[in-house]
Parts: structure tokens; C-alpha cells; sequence
């Protein structure tokens, strides 16, 4: 071990994301997010108006473990995700990334293609963890 740290201010964004990302409509219930966050494996859906449309929100783990410590039911995509989705550049440094994580105390990111803000994919903390471990 190094006692040096990795610089995250030489990789982008771009180079660490998960392309694509899976979405759901505002009105979908929350187990069927569930559902497709169990058969994807995945911890995050972004909630848009239509599908490539514009984004609404993100469901992540954590807030259906929350809905269902509450006993909702009933809950939709909608009434679960309590925030605008925060979002970062594909061509931001992978060190810009974590830093908006850890100010807004979010697991994953939005990845916007930078000259069209047109979602690409995600972000996730476990990448910034993979990322810091190879450097």
C-alpha cells in the first residue's frame, strides 16, 4: 500500500458510468420499481415523463426500504422519490462527481451528456469506489 492517494481530478465521469439507465413513469407503483431493481440488479431507476424523456426524479434502494418501513403500500414511483434527480457531466472529473455526492447525500448520479444535457447514464458511489482503488 501507497501511503499517496489517487488523484480522481484525472478521470472523467465518462470513463467510469454505467451507460443507459433504467426508468419509470411517475404514476408506476413502487413494486414494480422493486421489481425491476431485483431482475436488473441495479439500486436506482430514474423516474421520467415518458420513456427518454425528460427526468422527474430517481427511486433508489433506499427509498423503497423506506416506504416499505413506513407499511406503504400503495406507493407509487412518484410519492417515493422525495428528489430532482442530481446530475453531473459525462465530461466532469470523476473528483467533481464525488463531491456532489457527498454534498447532497445522494448514492448515484444522473450523467448528462454535457453540450446536450441529454441523460447517458449513471453514477454510482460503488464506481467512484472502483475507480479510487485502481488509481
Amino acid at each position: 500500500m501507497t501511503s499517496q492517494s489517487p488523484s480522481l481530478s484525472r478521470i472523467l465521469v465518462r470513463d467510469c458510468m454505467h451507460h443507459g439507465m433504467l426508468s419509470c413513469g411517475p404514476d408506476d407503483s413502487l413494486r414494480d420499481v422493486a421489481a425491476v431493481m431485483a431482475n436488473h440488479r441495479v439500486h436506482a431507476v430514474l423516474i421520467s415523463d415518458r420513456p427518454g424523456g425528460r427526468p422527474l426524479g430517481v427511486v433508489n434502494h433506499l427509498d423503497v426500504a423506506a416506504a416499505v418501513a413506513r407499511g406503504e403500500a400503495e406507493a407509487t414511483a412518484r410519492s417515493t422519490s422525495h428528489r430532482e434527480p442530481v446530475t453531473v457531466s459525462s465530461d466532469a472529473p470523476l473528483q467533481e462527481a464525488a463531491r456532489l455526492m457527498s454534498e447532497h447525500r445522494v448514492s448515484h448520479l444522473l450523467v448528462v451528456e454535457g453540450a446536450s444535457g441529454y441523460p447517458a447514464g449513471v453514477l454510482s458511489t460503488l464506481d467512484v469506489a472502483r475507480a479510487y482503488a485502481r488509481r
